[in-house]
């Protein structure tokens, strides 16, 4: 359900201006194993709970629970694509025409690529990708998201410098990018601005397009509004709450103009 910038979380900026100020509405809280009602740290507008709204309580799940659901996030997004694979080699199999067979083999391309990049996506998102305190190179991250994003409905700007992050600094800005997708149903353009220093950064991610919306899931997170149900649709957004934590960050989500900002900083 699409909630307005009054929702808990989200926060209109009206300054003027195109650059957006850190005026955060929700921080994280890992604690005790439940995730408590956000704090508005805006003492002039404080955040409003939606009328209906719970108060989140995640009973966070085992390492082997979140490992099965990741993987069922996983298989998600890539059934689609192997799925077609398998449609097209079927048709290559039993059409002789060629104009078919040529289809079919333009399919198997496109889709393939397609898979690819969402396996890319999901070692570097999710997976090691190198072991313990690795660091990642940016310019391989800024590949992997626009693979990732592919020749759709979304296009990428990147603004950043080169060099290599820590690993898990890494995986939280690619999961961020993923959440963007989400806030533009209809598409539009996403821009990510990596700020700071490489070793202390700051991550904006501007979401400029029709209909732009906060991400569902990773808004109900952040904000504490939420059933608390942890399932394949949700876990990618709990994972980057998590990825927030464990890197000392904490994730807001604002509302500039017509543009949704989804931001990470400590």
């Amino acid at each position: 359900m699409y909630r307005s910038a009054s929702a808990p979380g989200v926060q209109q900026n009206r300054e003027s201006g195109s650059k957006w100020s850190w005026r955060p509405q929700a921080r994280l809280m890992l604690g005790s194993g439940r995730c408590r009602a956000p704090q508005t740290l805006n003492k002039n507008r404080p955040a409003r709970a939606t009328k209906g709204a719970k108060s989140m309580k995640i009973e966070h799940p085992t390492d082997l629970e979140l490992a099965a659901l990741i993987s069922s996030k996983i298989c998600h997004d890539v059934i689609g694509p192997v799925g077609a694979i398998y449609n097209g080699l079927e048709i290559l199999d039993e059409d002789d025409d060629p104009e078919a067979k040529s289809y079919a083999l333009d399919v198997i391309r496109n889709v393939t690529e397609q898979a690819s990049a969402r396996l890319q996506f999901a070692r570097f998102a999710f997976g090691a990708a190198g072991s313990a305190g690795a660091q990642i190179d940016l310019t391989m991250a800024e590949q992997i998201s626009r693979g990732y994003l592919g020749k759709g409905k979304h296009t990428l700007v990147w603004n950043g410098p080169p060099g290599h992050m820590a690993k898990d600094l890494v995986k939280l800005l690619l999961n961020l990018l993923s959440a963007s997708v989400t806030a533009l149903p209809r598409g539009g353009e996403i821009t990510v601005s990596i700020l700071g220093t490489l070793e202390q950064p700051a991550f904006e991610v501007r979401c400029k397009g029709t209909s732009a919306r906060p991400p569902q899931y990773l808004t109900d997170i952040v904000a504490g509004t939420s059933d608390g149900e942890l399932n394949a649709m949700n876990i990618q957004a709990y994972y980057t709450w998590r990825l927030a934590g464990t890197t000392g960050m904490r994730i807001e989500i604002l509302q500039d103009g017509e543009d949704i900002v989804i931001g990470a900083r400590a």
